[in-house]
């Protein structure tokens, strides 16, 4: 249900009201924090040491951008980046075709989640994967059920609290033991050494510029910033922004400057947990056998690092799984219902999003490459939701003067680009047989 914003006061938007406007971002940032991160980042640092360090940062600078633009479309205009999609391809088939691309995305993305999960459970407490993936699927009902009865901002609080968990999970290692300063810098230098590499680059954008991310931010910040007035329609003129904003009782250009804040300290959280994995990994899996799986990164961890580390690794993948496959949910029933115009209850959905994820758990697939190859799929799926983002938030009609400065919607398209090219060379690699 909408949050009810207070009545904005004169001046400069203070701490304490920015404060509480925070929430969104970290959120939507647990999507760069699932297990397909944590698969991706281990082995990357585990097979080709710090050499993919720069693919890291570059692609935490890029998703900085995305999400801004995606909770300033959700703001500007009051609706979701696939309900003005679903507004805007007029054609039915086209409407389809773009959303089944999106849902394959979106099931990707649980795939990922529920796996990471299941495999967090059976390292804890010995649990047998399938019997994982399905308790990590109940819990993430639970969440769902009260993301729907208490509202945005409980979950928020619930979602942020797992947050902190993978925070304090997957950085501690680095505490214990650093890595090499000289290797971080050298890893900084864009480069790739074999097809191997182009495909986990491809891997780690994909879990770290995740299309259902990019879905469902807009979501979040049109929910959370919704008027008090139910049953209010909003288009995208500028009388009806006018109204809009006098209904929430804030200035849309405040709420844009705590959202700058929100995404940063978001994307400041998971880059450097991302980071911190990689160079876990670098540091202290390269060359071990094993370690390309998260079971044999947790034993060597484990033999290597300790207990505590080993199962404050494995915590952390667990609340990752949680958090992460509720969020992911709540994207693909925003997609569902902006582009088929059809509203399908959370909980019905995350029942049959789940059978392909424990399709792969009972038949014995092996969990961590299942992880790797999911990002692989949601690194094709960038294109078709950060295109059609930079080009609506470019546009006056859309966001009038809150749309993109020239330097902006250029950055957006180099990001495009270059994602864009990244996956065209990778499918030439596997097509080649390299």
């Amino acid at each position: 249900m909408p949050q009810e914003i207070p009545t904005a006061a004169p001046g400069r938007l203070g701490l304490p009201r920015a404060a509480w406007l925070i929430g969104p971002a970290l959120v939507a940032g647990v999507a760069y924090l699932d297990p397909g991160n944590v698969a991706s980042n281990m082995t990357a640092g585990a097979i080709y040491g710090y050499l993919l360090v720069w693919v890291v940062v570059l692609g935490n600078v890029m998703a900085w951008l995305i999400q801004y633009l995606s909770a300033k479309l959700g703001i500007v205009t009051g609706r979701s980046l696939p309900e003005m999609l679903g507004a805007r391809i007029t054609n039915k088939w086209g409407r389809r075709l773009y959303w089944l691309q999106a849902e394959l995305v979106a099931m990707a993305t649980d795939i990922a989640e529920v796996i990471g999960g299941a495999v967090a459970l059976n390292l804890l407490f010995n649990v047998p994967l399938l019997w994982g993936g399905i308790i990590t699927g109940t819990v993430s009902i639970c969440l769902l059920l009260l993301q729907s009865k208490r509202g945005p901002r409980t979950f928020e609080f619930v979602v942020i609290g797992l947050l902190a968990i993978i925070a304090i999970g997957f950085t501690f290692g680095v505490l214990v033991a650093p890595p090499d300063p000289a290797g971080v810098v050298a890893g900084l230098v864009p480069r790739f050494e074999g097809a191997g590499s182009v495909l986990l680059a491809a891997s780690i954008l994909g879990a770290t510029i995740m299309p259902h991310a990019i879905y469902a931010h807009s979501a979040l910040a049109r929910d959370r910033f919704a008027p008090r007035a139910l049953g209010v329609s909003t288009t995208t003129d500028a009388a009806s922004r006018t109204g809009l904003e006098e209904l929430r009782g804030i200035s849309t250009t405040r709420l844009l400057r705590a959202t700058r804040w929100d995404v940063t300290i978001a994307m400041i959280i998971a880059g450097t947990v991302n980071l911190c994995i990689l160079l876990l990994a670098a540091a202290n899996l390269a060359g071990v056998p094993g370690t390309q799986s998260l079971e044999g990164a947790y034993a060597a961890l484990e033999a290597g690092l300790g207990p505590l580390v080993a199962t404050l690794f494995a915590v952390g993948l667990l609340a990752s799984g949680l958090a992460s496959t509720s969020v992911g949910a709540y994207a693909g029933a925003e997609i569902m219902h902006g582009l088929l115009h059809v509203d399908v209850p959370l909980i019905v959905r995350r029942l049959v999003t789940l059978i392909p994820a424990l399709f792969i758990l009972a038949i014995g697939f092996d969990p961590t490459l299942a992880l790797v190859l999911s990002q692989v799929v949601l690194s094709f799926g960038i294109p078709f939701a950060l295109i059609p983002l930079v080009a609506l938030t470019a546009r006056r009609d859309v966001l009038g003067s809150f749309r993109n400065r020239a330097a902006t919607t250029a950055a957006g398209i180099a990001a495009s680009v270059f994602l864009i090219a990244l996956n065209a060379t990778l499918l030439w690699l596997v097509f080649a047989g390299a």
